[in-house]
């Protein structure tokens, strides 16, 4: 039997007012709430979604001051949006980002939750925070931070499978305390406060503006809350190569099929390229993604004039001048350890990005 809803919070008006009156004082000055628009929300919300606010900061900037709105975005290049989103990882969300441009752009904005939701890759969170934040339709958004509140202040003790399942659960409430007159104010004061207050690991219950409705502070044991499934991790060993010649790096360019990486580049596989390791690895790196952890070896590799010809002719591999590295849609990681291959310490720099 499925578990019950978490039942409608009784002091609801007053947890809004206090909360509300905690964010007009501690907000954050980020640049998407000093000018507000559904353009600026949506890029915005897809940049932090599984990113720090801090890391996608300057990307924003840079991102609006290049195509300040739909119309513009729409006329984009998917390669040159993807180079402009390299470092933030999960590329699907910069293709759903242009895709929407697409769609948006040259018709009027549609201001309600339900029509954003009918535009491709837009989920219930996005649409929420969009329909919202700009056009104050009072629905609620429920990401990871919301949960996290709602769940310590209803004390729920279920375990959720996974965030989705902790989505759906915990909607019938969220919907039911956002505030009509100030539901953008409203749904960033939630996800406010579960980023800076009410905190994974370490919630600082007595500068929290709602602790006197908080069941877990009440039980002792909010950083407990909300309770997931523990997910099965492994991990991977790839060995790559690292290929420069006459001023060129040799990168692996992911097929539109591609799922995760569609469009992207990455250093080669050493299987690709049909060599194997020899000697130790210039560069071992490890990185996660998902449940995943990846442990990177790079291969310097030599190079011969039979290798040149080979690999040219590949349809899966294409030389990049050096100089071209930051346009071309380099994955964040891969940039960086190429970087720290041409350009080591004491190393007069080559011309990569930093």
């Amino acid at each position: 039997m499925p578990t019950p809803e978490p039942k409608p919070f009784a002091a609801a008006a007053a947890f809004r007012k206090a909360l509300l009156a905690w964010y007009v004082r501690h907000q954050r000055p980020l640049p998407w709430r000093t000018e507000v628009s559904a353009y600026r929300t949506v890029v915005s919300e897809l940049m932090c979604q599984q990113t720090q606010v801090a890391t996608a900061l300057p990307y924003f900037e840079r991102w609006v001051a290049r195509w300040p709105g739909f119309t513009a975005l729409a006329k984009a290049h998917e390669a040159e949006v993807l180079a402009a989103w390299a470092g933030l990882g999960y590329y699907t969300r910069a293709r759903h980002l242009l895709a929407l441009a697409q769609q948006v752009a040259g018709r009027p904005e549609p201001r309600t939750a339900e029509a954003w939701r009918a535009f491709k890759g837009v989920g219930p969170y996005t649409a929420a925070a969009i329909a919202s934040i700009a056009f104050r339709e009072p629905v609620a958004v429920v990401d990871g931070n919301v949960i996290r509140v709602l769940a310590r202040v209803a004390g729920v003790r279920e375990r959720f499978k996974d965030g989705a399942a902790a989505a759906k659960r915990f909607t019938g409430l969220a919907a039911g305390l956002v505030d009509r007159r100030r539901p953008g104010d409203f749904n960033q004061a939630m996800m406010e406060l579960g980023a800076t207050v009410c905190r994974k690991a370490a919630p600082e219950c007595a500068r929290c503006p709602v602790a006197r409705w908080c069941q877990a502070r009440k039980e002792g044991d909010p950083a407990e809350l909300p309770r997931f499934a523990p997910k099965t991790r492994r991990t991977d060993e790839v060995s790559r190569g690292l290929v420069s010649h006459r001023g060129r790096v040799l990168l692996h360019r992911a097929p539109a099929e591609a799922r995760r990486l569609a469009g992207m580049a990455e250093l080669p596989t050493l299987a690709l390229l049909g060599v194997a390791a020899r000697g130790e690895p210039a560069l071992v790196r490890r990185r996660a993604i998902g449940s995943v952890t990846y442990v990177e070896s790079l291969h310097a590799l030599p190079v011969t004039a039979a290798d040149v010809r080979r690999w040219t002719r590949a349809a899966k591999l294409e030389w990049v001048p050096v100089a071209q590295l930051a346009a071309v849609a380099v994955t964040g990681p891969h940039l960086r350890w190429l970087n720290e291959w041409l350009n080591p310490p004491g190393r007069p720099a080559r011309g990569t990005p930093p």
